[in-house]
C-alpha cells in the first residue's frame, strides 16, 4: 500500500472506489434518441477491470503500448485505467488523424492492440492501423466486425485487489500534434504526472468553491495533454469532480446545459467561435450599448452565458495557444472569469495560471506552485516542473537537445516576466520569427492576436519571410463566410479589412508593418490539414500553400486581396 508521499493515480481511483462507490462519475449521452447512461465510481471500476484481465489473459509484455482511437467518452476513460491496472501503457491518437498518421503513431510506439471508439472518419482511418493488430471496439465506435467492449467485459472476471505501478512505470505516451514535421512521443511516468495532477486539484479547489461536486464537459481531445491533464487525470485524483461528455457539434449548447460546467476549459478559437454566435444573434453595437446600461447589462450578460451554457461557470479557463486580451475582457465583462494558462506536452501541462490577483489580459499568470521558470538571454521560456516528462520515446537525441545541462526544458516559446510578480507574457515562439528583406525579425503572434480580435476575423496568419514587408492572410468568420458573394457585403468586409490594416500598423514599428491583408479561399480546418487537432495554424503548410501567388500579390495594388 502507498504512503501519501509516494500515492499514485491509481491509489487515488482505488480510494474513490471504496469511498463513494455509488457517486456517479461519468455521464454519457448515447446518440439521438437513446438514454443518457450515468457510471458511478463502482460500474466504471468494475468494467475496467475486467477489460484489464482481458488484456493481461493476452500476454503482452509489461509495459506494452496500448493504443486508444476515440473522441472522448466514457470508455476512454474505463480503457486508460484497465491499461493501467494491466501493467501496460496508453498510447492515445487523435480521433481527427490520418490514416497516415495513424500508422505512424501505431507503428512507432510498437502498439499490441488498438482499441476503437467514437470516431466520425473511421472508414478513411481504418486502412492505417497495421494488419493483424488486434482490435476491439467501444460500445460507441462505428460498425465493425471486431470484439466488442461489451462482450468482452460480459464474460470477464474483474481483476482483484488493487494492481499496483512503481512510480517510474510510464503512464502514457502523448504524441504531440505536429504542426512542424512528426510527432513526438512524450513519455511521462506515473510519478511525474501524479505530482502535477495534485498540483493542478489543489489549483482548482483553491479558486473554485462550490456545494457538493464540480462539473466539467469533457470534449476537447484527450489525446492532448491539457485534456488529458486538467479534466481526466484531475478528475482521477479529485473523486469529486463530475465528468460530463458531448455528444455531437450541433447538441453542443444542449450537452453544455445538460452539465451546466463549474469549471470549463476551452481553446481560443472555440472561445472565437463562442462570441461570433453571440454577435451573429446580437450585434456587438447593440450588445456593448445593453451591457454599458446599469441594470440591464446585468441581465443581458447573464442571458448570453446561460445562452451559452456557461452561467454556471465559477473558472473557465483557456490554453494549448494565445488568446486576444480583447477576447478574454470581453468574456470577463459578461461576468465569466476567463483565465489565460500556459504548458506544453513536456511538462503534463503543469506550468503557469493566472489567479485572482495576479492576472492582465494577454498574459499566461505566474508559476503554479513547485515550478521554476527563467528567461534565457535569447528571450526564450524555460521551465523546471514537477509533471517533467521521462523523454521523447526511441529519441534519446532529442530529449538531450530539449532540456539545459542544469535541467530547465526549453520551450521554444518567447516571452517576458514582470518584475513585480513574475507574471509571464507570450511574445512568440523562437522559431516562428521570421526575417523580412529590411533585415529585422518579426514576432507573428502577437500580430495575430490584434488581427483576430476583429469581429470578422476568425483566424489569421502572419508572414513574408524575405519580402519587403510582412503580410497577413486573414479567415474570414464563420456567420460571414457565406454572405460575401453579395458584392455589397464583399464591399464592406474590403473596407473594413482595409481598416483594420490602418489599425494594426499604427501599432507596429516601421519593420514589422503590413503590407496588405489576404482574405483565405477557404477555411483552415484539421480536415484540410491547415489546423493542427488542436487547432493550432499550420505554418509550414499554409505558407507553402499560398506560395506560388505571393508574388503575384505583393505586385498589386491595394491593402486588401482576396486569395
Amino acid at each position: 500500500m502507498s504512503t501519501k508521499h509516494d500515492k499514485l493515480i491509481l491509489d487515488y481511483v482505488y480510494k474513490h472506489e471504496a469511498a463513494t462507490p455509488e457517486k456517479v462519475y461519468l455521464t454519457q449521452p448515447q446518440g439521438g434518441k437513446k438514454k443518457v447512461l450515468d457510471y458511478t465510481w463502482a460500474q466504471t471500476l468494475d468494467q475496467a477491470r475486467r477489460m484489464a484481465n482481458n488484456l493481461q489473459s493476452r500476454g503482452f509484455e509489461p509495459g506494452s503500448r496500448i493504443a486508444i482511437l476515440s473522441k472522448n467518452c466514457a470508455h476512454f476513460f474505463m480503457a486508460e485505467l484497465a491499461i493501467w491496472m494491466a501493467g501496460y501503457t496508453t498510447v492515445a491518437i487523435f480521433p481527427t488523424e490520418t490514416a497516415e498518421t495513424v500508422k505512424y503513431v501505431l507503428e512507432h510506439s510498437g502498439a499490441s492492440l488498438l482499441f476503437v471508439g467514437k470516431l466520425d472518419t473511421w472508414d478513411q482511418q481504418a486502412p492505417g492501423v497495421p494488419a493483424g493488430l488486434p482490435r476491439i471496439a467501444f460500445p460507441l465506435a462505428p460498425e465493425t466486425k471486431y470484439e466488442t467492449w461489451d462482450s468482452i467485459v460480459a464474460r470477464t472476471a474483474p481483476v482483484k485487489g488493487r494492481p499496483h505501478r512503481a512510480p517510474t512505470d510510464i503512464a502514457m505516451i502523448i504524441y504531440t500534434s505536429g504542426s512542424t514535421g512528426q510527432p513526438k512521443g512524450v513519455m511521462h511516468s506515473f510519478e511525474h504526472a501524479t505530482r502535477a495532477t495534485e498540483g493542478m486539484v489543489k489549483e482548482l479547489k483553491n479558486r473554485v468553491k462550490v456545494k457538493g461536486e464540480n462539473r466539467v464537459m469533457s470534449y476537447l481531445p484527450l489525446a492532448h495533454v491539457f485534456e488529458r491533464a486538467w479534466v481526466e487525470c484531475a478528475s482521477l485524483v479529485d473523486g469529486n469532480i463530475h465528468v460530463y461528455f458531448a455528444e455531437t457539434l450541433e447538441t453542443f449548447v444542449k450537452d453544455l446545459n445538460r452539465a451546466k460546467p463549474t469549471i470549463f476549459i476551452s481553446v481560443p478559437r472555440l472561445w472565437l467561435k463562442f462570441q461570433q454566435g453571440v454577435f451573429a444573434k446580437k450585434p456587438p453595437e447593440k450588445l456593448n450599448k445593453l451591457l454599458n446600461m446599469p441594470i440591464l447589462g446585468r441581465i443581458v450578460a447573464n442571458k448570453v452565458l446561460k445562452g451559452l451554457g456557461l452561467n454556471h461557470a465559477k473558472m473557465a479557463g483557456s490554453g494549448s495557444a494565445p488568446i486576444p486580451a480583447e477576447l478574454i475582457a470581453w468574456y470577463r465583462r459578461l461576468g465569466l472569469n476567463l483565465i489565460e494558462g500556459y504548458g506544453m506536452t513536456e511538462d503534463f501541462a503543469y506550468s503557469h495560471n493566472s489567479t485572482p490577483t495576479i492576472n492582465a489580459p494577454g498574459c499566461v499568470g505566474v508559476p503554479l506552485p513547485g515550478v521554476q521558470v527563467r528567461i534565457s538571454d535569447e528571450g526564450e521560456i524555460q521551465i523546471k516542473s514537477p509533471g517533467r516528462m521521462v523523454g521523447y520515446y526511441k529519441r534519446p537525441d532529442l530529449t538531450e537537445e530539449a532540456f539545459t545541462a542544469d535541467g530547465y526544458f526549453k520551450t521554444g516559446d518567447r516571452g517576458e516576466r514582470r518584475a513585480s510578480d513574475g507574471l509571464l507574457k507570450i511574445t512568440g515562439r523562437v522559431k516562428e520569427l521570421f526575417k523580412t528583406a529590411k533585415g529585422k525579425y518579426v514576432a507573428p503572434a502577437p500580430i495575430e492576436n490584434m488581427l483576430n480580435a476583429h469581429p470578422m476575423v476568425e483566424l489569421s496568419l502572419v508572414s513574408g519571410v524575405g519580402q519587403v514587408a510582412a503580410y497577413a492572410m486573414v479567415v474570414l468568420a464563420e456567420n460571414l463566410r457565406p454572405k460575401v458573394g453579395d458584392p455589397a457585403v464583399k464591399a464592406q468586409v474590403q473596407d473594413e479589412m482595409a481598416k483594420l490594416l490602418k489599425e494594426v500598423n499604427k501599432n507596429l514599428p516601421d519593420y514589422e508593418q503590413l503590407k496588405m491583408i489576404v482574405i483565405a479561399p477557404e477555411p483552415w480546418s484539421v480536415e484540410n490539414g491547415f489546423l493542427t487537432p488542436t487547432m493550432k495554424i499550420r505554418r509550414a503548410r499554409i505558407e507553402n500553400a499560398v506560395d506560388p501567388q505571393l508574388d503575384n500579390w505583393y505586385a498589386k495594388k491595394g491593402a486588401v486581396h482576396w486569395a
